[in-house]
């Protein structure tokens, strides 16, 4: 399984290794779910409560992203398929 800083900022994958972005992870790898948030990093946010698998911090990141979104989804809508990412078994990651 990847870290979570790797897992929050793979930007893609090429065969068995995830490919992720070095410079935020760097610069916001750091943040916890509602920072990333708050700084409109949603793809990021969603990635860190999804790897974290804590209901209140999805809970946090909708709330959030409604508001500055200015929409109404609720736990139920298909955030996986919004921000494209999905929990997967990789093991490697290539940083760049």
């Amino acid at each position: 399984m990847l870290s979570r800083e790797d897992f929050i900022f793979t930007i893609g994958y090429d065969g068995p290794a995830a490919i992720v972005d070095g410079r935020s992870k760097r610069r916001y790898g750091t943040l916890g779910t509602k920072e990333l948030a708050e700084k409109g990093l949603f793809r990021a946010a969603y990635s860190s409560a999804l790897y974290s698998g804590d209901s209140k911090e999805m809970e946090i990141l909708i709330e959030t992203y409604n508001r500055f979104a200015g929409t109404h989804y609720g736990s139920d809508f298909p955030f996986d398929r919004l921000f494209g990412v999905i929990k997967t078994d990789v093991k490697r990651a290539i940083v760049l």
